[in-house]
């Protein structure tokens, strides 16, 4: 997390999707259901990407102000249940389901917070 206020924390997580299901899995991404998307953005992820590499290599990131927060809101909905499950199967060695099994990965470097610290007396 930055050392300087900031309203989202940035979250970068990694999953791994089955190489067979990579296509199905960009065309279920091209049109994710609005009630899905919604539901997102109202229980505070911001800013969400995914990045998929030929071999399968999943790289989401998205902020939020509070990333327990963020994943017990999704939680709490229906929606939620119903995509997480469809999307389980499309991923290898998943711990869980895929909006809470991923690996988060460590930030090392943030361009603004180091012009801001950089620019501070």
């Amino acid at each position: 997390m930055s050392t300087h206020s900031t309203p989202h924390h940035r979250v970068c997580f990694q999953l791994a999707v089955k190489p067979e299901r990579m296509a199905e899995y960009r065309e279920r991404h091209a049109a994710v259901w609005p009630e899905m998307l919604k539901a997102l953005a109202s229980t505070g992820w911001h800013n969400y990407s995914l990045f998929l590499r030929d071999d399968g290599l999943l790289i989401g990131y998205f902020e939020t102000p509070d990333l327990d927060a963020a994943q017990r809101g999704m939680a709490a909905t229906e929606i939620n249940a119903k995509w997480q499950a469809e999307m389980a199967e499309f991923f290898v060695d998943l711990d869980g389901a895929p909006d809470t099994g991923f690996l988060q990965l460590t930030e090392v470097f943030n361009l603004e917070d180091q012009l801001a610290a950089a620019s501070t007396p």
